[in-house]
């Protein structure tokens, strides 16, 4: 993996294997500003197009379409929260196995020993399952536990995190970060009669 400088000029881990991919699908809810890329049909098809998932030519997108679109990206947050200290959820898991099998996503041999792991379905289906394909790849790899969604439930914005240790747990710690805080010494505050 290699190493990009932040705003202060430390080191800190790139995004590997395309992980912005499916940290952005996560990202077309955003709970804060109560905006949703995939609430139609003609919204998760623009967006599928938009990131060369899906051609013109590959067929309408329908409302099944969007709604198996909308619980893999629920599927994912939940085991980006587990990431991020969250409860287990197998069926997260299983909805991911499903989207996989929908677009028969598996290994593809080629000459010259090249290997890929690719979607067999044309479609919504394989479009879907490529979204899948960085995951794997991280889970291979080992970075999958840096990518994770804030734990701020006013947010809940997928990110991946850079610290060393991989101990970030809001997507800005100055904003989600700090909102926690002052809530928490809110709650611990005295409140004053008068």
């Amino acid at each position: 993996m290699t190493a990009v400088n932040d705003s202060q000029g430390k080191q800190t881990p790139e995004i590997p294997d395309q992980l912005d991919l499916p940290i952005d699908f996560v990202n077309t809810l955003d709970v804060e500003n109560d905006s949703d890329a995939l609430a139609t049909a003609e919204g998760l098809a623009d967006w599928l197009h938009a990131r060369g998932l899906l051609s013109a030519d590959e067929g309408a997108v329908d409302e099944r379409d969007r709604l198996k679109a909308v619980n893999l990206r629920e599927a994912l947050r939940t085991l980006m929260l587990a990431n991020n200290g969250g409860p287990r959820d197998d069926r997260a898991s299983d909805e991911l196995e499903r989207a996989a099998r929908r677009g028969d996503l598996g290994v593809h041999f080629a000459p010259g020993d090249a290997i890929s792991l690719a979607p067999g379905e044309q479609g919504v289906a394989g479009a879907l399952a490529r979204v899948l394909v960085p995951v794997v790849q991280a889970i291979g790899d080992g970075s999958w536990p840096r990518v994770k969604a804030c734990r701020a439930p006013d947010c809940l914005w997928a990110f991946y995190d850079r610290s060393r240790n991989r101990s970030g747990v809001w997507c800005e710690m100055a904003v989600c970060g700090n909102r926690t805080k002052v809530r928490a010494y809110r709650e611990r505050a005295p409140r004053k009669r008068g």
